[in-house]
């Protein structure tokens, strides 16, 4: 039983939606979020979503399409939704490069001969084997055309959340570019068939998820980065 009623986020996004005259489809047009996650937001349903950073970029864009404060609306649904806290990157530390001495050298030396050995081994016990055994014959392949490659249903979903200003370029399926400057705390996402290109004019500035699949804060300060996701 809770003591307090939240906001529910996603049905205020809806009034003031259809307040305005905006059909659904129009908004997924104009925001370039999938229809169903829209759907999701208003249903509040956010477990339909791609994970926490997804939500937040999708919400972010929503509320600035629907000329709100996307702090304001990231924060109620913070509010309602407390185990979804945006986790912090991780820097993975540098490991030491080992020191090699001269006797770890003869033991690779030692051990790399030994497998060269066991390989002309094998190698000379197969071609025994195949002299004695004759090939089986050509197996009868079918006439008919093979079968067509299953084209992959599930779009490739890419939602960036920026933390600094950055200028993000998107190629979807080899299209022409698109560039979106984002402030910080703005976030887009954006959807392609096959394959989509993310390029960040600086690295370190924006988080990218791939299919709620976080990858924290990618590329270096001071460096343009730059990924292409695909199937």
């Amino acid at each position: 039983m809770q003591g307090q009623t939240t906001v529910a986020v996603g049905d205020a996004l809806r009034k003031l939606r259809i307040s305005r005259g905006l059909s659904i489809d129009e908004a997924a047009r104009d925001t370039r979020i999938r229809r169903e996650f829209l759907e999701a937001i208003e249903d509040d349903d956010f477990d339909r979503l791609l994970g926490d950073v997804h939500v937040r970029g999708c919400l972010r864009t929503y509320a600035s399409y629907l000329r709100l404060s996307p702090d304001r609306v990231v924060a109620a649904y913070a509010s309602s939704h407390p185990d979804a806290v945006e986790p912090e990157p991780v820097t993975a530390s540098p490991q030491p490069e080992p020191v090699l001495g001269a006797r770890r050298r003869r033991d690779n030396h030692r051990l790399l001969v030994m497998i060269a050995a066991t390989i002309l081994v094998l190698a000379a016990a197969f071609g025994v084997l195949s002299a004695r055994q004759p090939a089986p014959a050509p197996a009868e392949l079918p006439s008919e055309a093979p079968p067509t490659v299953a084209t992959v249903a599930r779009p490739i979903t890419v939602a960036v959340l920026a933390r600094q200003p950055v200028e993000v370029t998107i190629v979807a399926d080899g299209g022409a570019p698109e560039i979106f400057s984002l402030e910080p705390g703005e976030g887009r996402s954006f959807d392609a068939k096959g394959s989509i290109t993310v390029r960040l004019s600086e690295g370190g500035t924006a988080r990218v998820s791939v299919n709620g699949t976080d990858h924290g804060y990618p590329g270096a300060p001071e460096r343009p980065w730059e990924e292409t996701y695909g199937y």
